[in-house]
């Protein structure tokens, strides 16, 4: 991969309209999935069943409009941004522990002009923009330890170290995982990265020691254990699922999200697509979503510099981490993280900011060469 002229950074392709029209699709059937599964819930907290839906559609007109602008702006601009993004991630990070809303005994949350912000959520692409910026302006310093990879290390554990303290252990584990494969991507030796593995693995059980955390890394195993408890979501979610079976019961009419499953329309909205729309409409959304990772990893693939490479790279990276993440926990196979399902769940930050970060692929895919 070269670097492009500033000639030849005039002359760009049409963008990758297949990763466009993808995720207009799933954000299209989340607007019906959030619209399903939380009526009930909206009108028995709220009065009004359209509660989520009418936030959803706030967020999706912004988040689009957010996402065409970007698709139009060259992105090694956004080169220049990395430091400034690292900066106002800490910033917002370190307000979240100082005026943070507290929600659960976690303080994750700011308030800005009346609407609910998620520091995490943006401190998780600033973070992957400024490492790709780095592995891009520094390729041959990535086989070397000291030079390459502890730059890197140091601003992924000042990240993870702040959302650790609201606490957000779930988030910061991901997070970590985001730049493992990011170093990889950017030509970290194997070795190194075993390295890292090796020592992730006992600081991880470490932090895992407080009584509650330990419970949520283990509740996953066996969640009948403790049934009115710590289990009691995933019970509910696999009850779900379990009753969806191939075919589903038929949109709208789950009955797990009658106040039986908390969070069915934000972390676990795959359950009620289960129950509502069976195995195989799981297997329809996640190949929705193999699609847009595909189209993603082609972009990198096939672009013309490292930057933008990496950059969309690193795009996909975090979107399907976080996809995976997701599901893992709603079919039990993880811990519980309490993240999004991007693009279906409720959720007007994970939604506006992944919509924006599509902005920035589908820029890169202007670069894409034509093969």
């Amino acid at each position: 991969m070269e670097k492009r002229t500033a000639g030849e950074k005039g002359s760009l392709g049409h963008m990758d309209f297949s990763i466009f029209f993808a995720v207009l699709l799933i954000c299209a059937f989340g607007l019906v999935m959030v619209f399903s599964a939380s009526y009930y819930y909206a009108q028995s907290e709220w009065h009004d069943g359209y509660y989520f839906v009418k936030k959803q559609i706030q967020y999706l007109v912004l988040g689009f409009i957010c996402m065409l602008v970007l698709s139009r702006i060259d992105y090694h601009k956004l080169e220049k941004l990395k430091t400034a993004g690292m900066l106002l991630s800490i910033a917002l990070l370190i307000a979240v522990l100082l005026f943070g809303e507290e929600r659960n005994g976690a303080k994750r949350w700011l308030e800005i002009a009346g609407q609910g912000f998620q520091p995490s959520e943006f401190c998780k692409f600033a973070m992957m923009l400024y490492i790709v910026s780095f592995m891009a302006k520094y390729p041959s310093r990535m086989k070397d330890f000291a030079h390459g990879v502890v730059p890197v290390l140091l601003m992924i554990l000042i990240i993870c170290g702040l959302i650790m303290l609201q606490p957000n252990m779930s988030m910061a584990v991901s997070i970590a995982l985001m730049g493992g494969v990011l170093l990889f991507m950017g030509g970290a030796r194997i070795s190194h990265l075993l390295i890292l593995a090796v020592a992730a693995v006992p600081m991880f059980f470490l932090l895992s020691l407080e009584e509650y955390r330990w419970a949520r890394v283990t509740i996953f195993t066996d969640p009948w254990k403790d049934p009115l408890g710590s289990g009691h979501q995933l019970i509910q979610s696999l009850y779900a699922l379990g009753s969806g079976g191939l075919f589903g019961q038929g949109l709208n009419y789950s009955r797990q999200k009658l106040l039986y499953l908390t969070y069915g329309e934000s972390d676990f909205i795959f359950s009620i697509i289960g129950e509502e729309l069976g195995f195989i409409g799981c297997v329809l959304v996640m190949s929705a979503y193999f699609f847009l990772i595909y189209r993603g990893i082609r972009t990198a693939l096939k672009c013309k510099d490292r930057f933008g490479s990496l950059l969309a790279g690193g795009i996909t990276v975090v979107l399907a981490i976080q996809v995976a993440v997701n599901i893992g926990v709603a079919t039990s196979s993880i811990p519980p993280t309490g993240q999004t399902l991007p693009f279906i769940s409720a959720g007007g930050t994970s939604l506006f900011i992944f919509l924006a970060a599509v902005g920035v692929l589908l820029n890169v895919s202007r670069n894409t060469a034509r093969i």
